[in-house]
């Protein structure tokens, strides 16, 4: 009989803490024969707190590994759950990341469960009484062939469905969860960013009905809560969601779906900075599951391992719902009047034929990108680090290009190094700008606009999304949000306002997120009509990934670029692990990671590179000064195992806070 439990706590120890177990247990919860304690919740005191902890071990006596004596060990409070929550097989993949990415036990399961005490009585999922779940669509010979080849395990679990933007890829996942479902099996099916994507969970409900659940952050706790009861129970088979929706507790679970692949939302920006895909693949490999992503643009190292053959791949060639691919065409901006306007005469003049015609255009405007970057206007030259071949960014405190990954330094030019020519400097938009340039040029036309900064309150974004769908704006002004998986059955131009602003990113996926944004938003143009046009607005219409974004030419770019990371050392070659250092007081981040590199240095692997230290390319970020140290090696168990010596072994200095990035996708 269980005396004895532990309890794991969001708290920053890497451990959990051994309790008795409450002392009016019989009357609060019941367990049947042969079962124990574990995964449920239990409320106990800890220090002068109480928390709230999940059961992760049951004893009939003291276990042998508790550090102290019997008389010392607290009663817990109370259980909280008649059923446990978190479930063998989700706690032995905490286990696994919190090795993976160097976290703590408490936060990783915290972050897979985080429930309020009671369900919500909101339903979250409701359908009218005289539902009918749409049938499947007839499908194309090439999505017939893919739905049965991603579910075959006998060449490996991992799939990869790659196909151009509007080719079907969706119905290809619905067919393939259709037969996981009828074998009496469960999905996770993962998206970007629920918000984002509310087509494809208007599609999986009118499909397949109450057996869906949606998991997000627009969940309260206690909403969270009732949609995993309903996982546990079977009363939802397939679970929907962005990137915490793959700790979903699916019983029997038969197949995972990743749509989007390459998309950075994927990776959490907090401890533990897990990337949803490894995680999926441990899961899938652990249960012997076919897991399936898919991408018009998959990230450089999912393409890799397509050409290792280490993922199958499954390819769909044609536009699907009567559309073709767009006319895309560049508009170099070098060679334009320099009248401060935002828009070139060509996109000015295509958006009021569009107006005319009663249709819709995009006008994509790529948020993240530093202005402050080297470039000759004669030329088109641009000024890269001469050991990591990434942006140098423009410091104007001391008046000198820096490199934010090996901290290398010089002087800006005062002439191009390559044509001698005295016209250089730096450049860029801003959105207000653009939106108030827009406005004026366009002042009959209706505008909206989608960012971050137009955003207010839930559902607003899925409601200006719906509202552009049904044609109640012509222009829709947006940021990376509008790249992503949508349909407009009226949309004619897309335009991208500037394309080298993520381009000139102090970052090695710069090409790669440049190309990868292109593709995508001009791809929301020509699903429905074969008239679709995007214009590509830059100074550099001879960059490698725009022009082979322009072009459609996806596997010349992968070719290259892999070319590019194989010679200077980058993934999929190499593996990185972060560590950033910050500290509201402007010298303390300095001096950490000075310290670190010398630690680092006395533990450090043959075949481990120290990069750094060097300022984080965004130097403040809340009040916090920024420095980085980047381990680069072939092998990411050597990066984990000096990574680890020197964090578990480490007493951070009181105003420092260190952050680990195992496989960092945001470098900035």
């Amino acid at each position: 009989m269980t005396k004895y439990i532990d309890v794991v706590l969001n708290v920053p120890l890497n451990q959990a803490f051994t309790y008795r177990i409450p002392e009016d247990s019989d009357s609060q919860i019941t367990v049947s024969d042969g079962e124990d304690y574990f995964g449920r919740r239990v409320e106990v005191r800890f220090g002068n707190r109480n928390l709230t902890g999940f059961i992760t071990g049951c004893y009939e006596s003291l276990p042998e590994s508790c550090a102290v004596s019997e008389d010392k060990i607290r009663p817990a409070k109370r259980f909280l759950d008649q059923e446990a929550l978190l479930t063998h097989e989700l706690y032995d993949l905490a286990k696994w990341m919190t090795d993976y990415y160097l976290s703590n036990i408490g936060e990783t399961v915290f972050t897979m469960m985080n429930f309020g005490k009671r369900e919500s009585e909101y339903s979250v999922f409701s359908s009218d009484d005289d539902f009918i779940a749409e049938k499947e669509k007839e499908l194309s010979d090439e999505q017939k062939a893919a739905s049965e080849g991603i579910l075959d395990v006998s060449q490996g679990y991992f799939h990869y469905l790659y196909g151009m933007t509007g080719s079907g890829k969706t119905e290809v996942f619905l067919t393939a969860a259709n037969k996981v479902l009828n074998q009496g099996k469960g999905i996770i099916y993962l998206v970007p960013e629920i918000g984002l994507t509310p087509q494809v969970q208007e599609a999986v409900t009118h499909r397949f009905g109450n057996t869906v659940a949606v998991l997000h952050s627009q969940l309260t706790p206690s909403q969270k809560l009732k949609q995993w009861h309903r996982i546990l129970n079977k009363e939802a088979r397939i679970v929907i969601g962005a990137r915490s929706a793959i700790f979903a507790p699916v019983p029997d679970l038969g197949l995972i779906i990743i749509d989007e692949e390459h998309d950075s939302s994927y990776k959490a920006g907090n401890a533990p900075r897990y990337h949803a895909r490894q995680v999926a693949m441990k899961r899938a490999s652990t249960l012997k599951i076919p897991l399936v992503m898919g991408s018009a643009t998959p990230s450089v190292e999912a393409w890799a391992s397509i050409e290792k053959k280490t993922i199958q791949v499954h390819t769909l060639t044609k536009r699907l719902a009567g559309g073709a691919m767009p006319l895309i065409k560049t508009i170099d901006l070098s060679s334009h009047s320099k009248s401060g306007s935002c828009l070139s005469k060509e996109l000015e003049n295509e958006i009021r034929h569009t107006l005319q015609e009663k249709r819709q255009t995009i006008l994509f405007l790529n948020r993240r990108g530093f202005t402050h970057f080297f470039r000759c206007n004669s030329c088109g030259y641009e000024m890269k680090c001469k050991n990591c071949s990434v942006s140098m960014t423009y410091h104007k405190a001391e008046k000198r290009l820096r490199c934010h990954y090996c901290g290398f330094s010089l002087e800006p030019p005062k002439v191009c190094p390559k044509c001698q020519s005295l016209d250089v400097g730096y450049s860029g938009f801003g959105t207000e700008f653009i939106e108030a340039e827009v406005k004026a040029k366009f002042p009959a036309a209706r505008i909206i606009r989608v960012d971050t900064d137009a955003l207010n309150h839930k559902g607003e974004l899925e409601e200006k999304l719906t509202a552009f769908k049904n044609g109640e704006y012509d222009i829709l002004l947006g940021t990376q949000m509008v790249a992503k998986g949508l349909n407009f059955p009226n949309l004619k131009l897309v335009g991208v306002v500037l394309a080298d602003t993520s381009l000139h990113l102090p970052d090695f996926r710069a090409a790669e997120k440049t190309f990868s944004l292109i593709t995508q938003v001009a791809g929301r143009a020509g699903r429905f009509f074969p008239d679709g046009k995007v214009l590509v607005q830059t100074y550099s219409p001879e960059s490698e990934p725009i022009l082979y974004a322009v072009k459609g030419e996806t596997e010349e770019f992968y070719k290259n670029e892999l070319e590019t990371r194989k010679m200077l050392s980058f993934p999929p070659y190499t593996r990185l692990l972060r560590l950033v250092f910050r500290s509201q007081i402007p010298k303390a981040a300095y001096v950490a990671s000075q310290g670190a590199k010398g630690i680092l240095k006395m533990n450090c692997c043959p075949d481990v590179q120290i990069l750094g230290p060097a300022e984080c390319p965004l130097e403040m970020v809340n009040n916090n000064h920024r420095w980085q140290i980047i381990l680069r090696g072939k092998e990411i168990r050597s990066l984990q195992k000096m990574a680890a010596a020197f964090v578990r072994g480490y007493k951070a200095p009181k105003d420092v806070y260190i952050e680990v990035d195992v496989d960092p996708v945001n470098m900035l």
